[in-house]
């Protein structure tokens, strides 16, 4: 019997919430900034927030936090979108902070109205130089003993547009002694005269997201917040404003946001790289965007099972990319189809082969007999891979060699008798004979050879460009080191061959179709893909080199 998984500490305060009658169902939200794509560091709150609803008969939604008009935009809504219902999930309620502007704005005048807000005059660098160190007290501002009918004027003009951008804050009046500085005053309305996607020109203030987020989670009558551990400091403010304004007592928690090596997650160095086209757009299969995972050729599953296998800590941590690239793998392993695809050819001639006759070989689709399998041309002339090929070769060359014989992956077991070269040098074409009754299931096919590689009949093939996908930085974690993160990009992090040679079959290709190139790795087709012109994407290699790379 295989053992029960045991809770995490989430799911066990869900259940003592439960259990307790605190709430009859449980309500959680995944609440994203439009204000970029989102990453594979997003895919694990994702799971979290929408796991636990679905385990425990409850609801969540998705809540654009768009208190921010400048940075946001409906390109970044959509793709959100998109990305949370290719991981398989769907919302109860599509929302938006930008939905309670109206009733965020009544609650700040409740605030001033309970001489517990002020508007402030002083620009943003004399607010933080009072604002004291966290050894060190702050110091009352000048404004903090404005009146409450003076506040509730300032504050109405504010709305009404009187004042420029920074000309005046609405700050929270809380201590400015407090061992939290967040604590210390924080500011809860800016103005900001600018178009917002969703409300237009309606507003020139807008909330800061310390007063945005609890609120509306209040509002959605949300029974777990849960956020990552930078956010624990926030957690006093969360509580204090809905205390003061005595609404639906949400509460929030924290976990560890997911950090994996390789990449960078940050937002600002994001943008970074695609506007400064190190990068192909958001999509970039090198990219950690979950929309670059898609277009890689990830599958959802994947991501969800190693979203589980990290679980949920207290405690940051960095994830190796190794064991997301594991979770893939053995996923692919079972499911995607067997093809043969040549990606660096040279040609192999058949001597002793009826140039006249095509023969129809069999070969299987895949690991399970239940994926079936594929009619292969087979032929005089083949092309086979130039690193299968040794004019001396190596000590335990297991593959080609003048002299040496090798099975041809489903087909004939051939011998090599000579080759061509070029005026450069270079190996133009491989002579061998193939042995007659050697081809799987015959007489002779019982003859021991220790090599077996892959091949696309020259007279039946197609050709491919090919996009060769690797990490995108050559060191563990780019953020940590010293310098420009840019600095350590991996210059080797795509290698576009132009005319790779595929089977025939792999023109029937699909977006959603996965295959494993047989000793090359998985792939994909690229959304650049046209009838005239296939372009697929490695997802994964079939071993992990990087592991052994770094224990060198």
């Amino acid at each position: 019997m295989s053992e029960e998984k045991s809770l995490h500490f989430i799911e066990e305060i869900v259940e003592a919430d439960l259990a307790a009658g605190k709430y009859k169902s449980i309500i959680t939200r995944f609440p994203p900034e439009p204000n970029g794509y989102l990453h594979i560091g997003h895919s694990k709150s994702i799971c979290l927030n929408f796991g636990l609803a679905a385990k425990y008969g409850g609801s969540t939604n998705l809540r654009f936090d768009d208190t921010n008009p400048v940075t946001e935009d409906t390109e970044y809504v959509e793709s959100i979108k998109d990305d949370i219902r290719w991981l398989g999930f769907n919302w109860s309620n599509e929302l938006y902070a930008s939905d309670y502007f109206d009733t965020l704005y009544q609650y700040a005048v409740k605030l001033i109205e309970k001489g517990l807000a002020y508007v402030d005059d002083s620009q943003s660098e004399e607010i933080a130089a009072l604002k004291g160190t966290p050894t060190e007290p702050g110091k009352d501002s000048p404004f903090r003993s404005r009146s409450i009918e003076e506040n509730l004027r300032l504050f109405s003009e504010m709305k009404e547009g009187k004042y420029k951008d920074g000309e005046k804050v609405l700050r929270a009046k809380i201590d400015m002694s407090s061992t939290n500085m967040l604590m210390r005053d924080p500011i809860i309305y800016r103005i900001k005269h600018a178009h917002h996607h969703r409300t237009g020109d309606k507003w020139c203030i807008y909330p800061m997201y310390d007063f945005a987020h609890g609120q509306s989670d209040s509002i959605e009558q949300i029974t777990h917040s849960i956020c990552t551990l930078e956010f624990i400091p926030h957690r006093e403010l969360y509580d204090w404003f809905i205390e003061k304004l005595e609404i639906f007592p949400s509460h929030q928690y924290e976990f560890a946001r997911l950090n994996m090596t390789y990449t960078v997650m940050s937002k600002r160095k994001l943008l970074q790289l695609v506007n400064e086209n190190h990068v192909n757009g958001w999509d970039d299969p090198r990219m950690p965007t979950l929309s670059g995972f898609r277009r890689k050729g990830y599958t959802p599953g994947s991501i969800r099972t190693f979203c589980d296998k990290i679980g949920v800590a207290k405690r940051e941590n960095f994830i190796d990319l190794s064991l997301l690239e594991f979770c893939l793998r053995e996923e692919l392993n079972k499911t995607a189809l067997r093809v043969m695809a040549v990606l660096d050819p040279v040609k192999l001639v058949i001597d002793n082969y009826d140039e006249t006759v095509t023969e129809e070989l069999t070969s299987e689709n895949g690991p399970d007999e239940s994926m079936g399998t594929r009619t292969l041309s087979f032929g005089k002339e083949l092309w086979i891979e130039r690193e299968d090929f040794m004019e001396v070769p190596a000590k335990k060359w297991f593959r080609l060699a003048p002299g040496a014989m090798v099975r041809l992956k489903s087909a004939y077991i051939v011998e090599c008798d000579s080759f061509v070269k070029d005026a450069d040098g270079q190996v133009t074409e491989i002579h061998c004979r193939y042995i007659p009754g050697t081809r799987s299931g015959e007489e002779n096919s019982n003859i021991q050879v220790k090599g077996t590689i892959h091949w696309v009949h020259a007279a039946n093939a197609a050709t491919a460009e090919v996009r060769l996908y690797d990490r995108l930085f050559k060191v563990e974690n780019p953020a940590a080191e010293e310098g420009d993160f840019k600095e350590f990009l991996n210059p080797e992090s795509l290698v576009v061959i132009k005319d790779a040679i595929i089977e025939s079959s792999l023109l029937k290709a699909g977006m959603d179709d996965r295959y494993q190139f047989i000793r090359k790795g998985y792939f994909c087709l690229d959304k650049d893909s046209t009838p005239g012109k296939l372009v697929f994407n490695r997802t994964v290699t079939l071993k992990d080199a990087w592991s052994k790379e770094v224990k060198k």
